[in-house]
């Protein structure tokens, strides 16, 4: 393999493994306390809708991250108040959210672009170069000529580790996920803090939707997110409820999709649908391999009530 498409694979793999990032870094706030969001996936979708449009009309791409993750975060807010205040079953609760958010958002999309006379296309952020390290060899490109939104989801890792390692809320964030009783018996609330985590998960999922849409193809198609929400449920067990773990795992995914784009132009003889297949392919591998070795938080998944 040639240098050149040694780092088109590497710089492909980068932009496919910081939306993953982002969504991952938001969930393992959530599993951190107690809560499986299957509902990933709808939130990033409601995320990239909503902030092509924020740019669209407000011609700027930061406008179109606030209405993404404002989007987002609306959709977090319904799945807490069913999973968390109502105690209903998560994964059903997230599963139906996604089902939502399908239908919303193709609905809207249709909606807006019917009325629109011209492409429904957002302005974008300009790549930022790092000077000296845009220009080393292969990794340059890849890491460091970027836009800004994907340097903040570099420095969201180092961030997310030392907010859930070395501060008190992250100590009484991971008591709520491992044991809530105990920790409710302390004067922690619960409730509180499992709110708290699923909004920051909407709102880092958003980000991600964001990325996707305005950073990555710069408008929105139904349906765009493309399994990536489950793929970043997949990323967290994978990386071991670590930031730094999640961080290693997003890359891996991120090079497997980078790796299937770059099979689907070499026009090789072999059905496409192989190489679209390879990220899920990966994930499905990582997790019988890595699954049964990973153990998430005691009180994952368990709706919790004060009696």
């Amino acid at each position: 393999m040639s240098r050149e498409a040694l780092a088109a694979i590497l710089a492909s793999g980068v932009a496919m493994a910081i939306p993953l990032l982002l969504a991952a870094l938001g969930e393992l706030f959530a599993e951190r306390a107690g809560i499986i969001n299957v509902g990933l996936e709808g939130m990033m979708l409601v995320g990239a809708l909503a902030g092509v449009a924020g740019a669209f009309f407000g011609r700027s791409p930061w406008l179109g991250l606030l209405a993404g993750i404002a989007g987002s975060m609306v959709m977090a807010a319904l799945f807490a108040l069913v999973a968390v205040t109502r105690g209903a079953d998560q994964v059903v609760a997230g599963t139906a959210l996604n089902l939502l958010a399908l239908g919303a958002t193709g609905a809207a999309f249709r909606s807006i672009t019917g009325r629109l006379s011209e492409p429904f296309i957002a302005p974008a952020w300009n790549p930022v170069r790092v000077p000296g390290l845009s220009a080393l060899p292969l990794l340059g490109e890849a890491f460091f000529d970027r836009n800004l939104l994907a340097y903040a989801a570099y420095l969201l890792v180092p961030i997310a580790a030392g907010l859930l390692f070395h501060t008190r809320w992250g100590l009484m964030l991971r008591a709520a996920g491992e044991n809530p009783a105990a920790a409710d018996s302390m004067g922690i609330d619960v409730a509180r803090l499992r709110w708290a985590a699923i909004l920051w998960g909407g709102a880092l999922a958003g980000c991600g939707g964001v990325f996707l849409s305005i950073g990555h193809v710069r408008t929105f198609s139904e349906d765009m997110i493309a399994g990536r929400g489950f793929i970043a449920l997949a990323v967290v067990i994978f990386g071991r409820w670590s930031p730094w773990g999640i961080a290693a795992a997003a890359l891996l995914f991120g090079l497997a999709q980078g790796v299937s784009y770059s099979f689907q132009a070499l026009n090789l003889r072999a059905p496409y649908q192989l190489f679209l297949s390879l990220p899920y392919l990966v994930t499905l591998a990582a997790l019988v391999f890595r699954g049964k070795q990973s153990r998430g938080p005691a009180a994952l998944g368990q709706p919790y009530r004060r009696s």
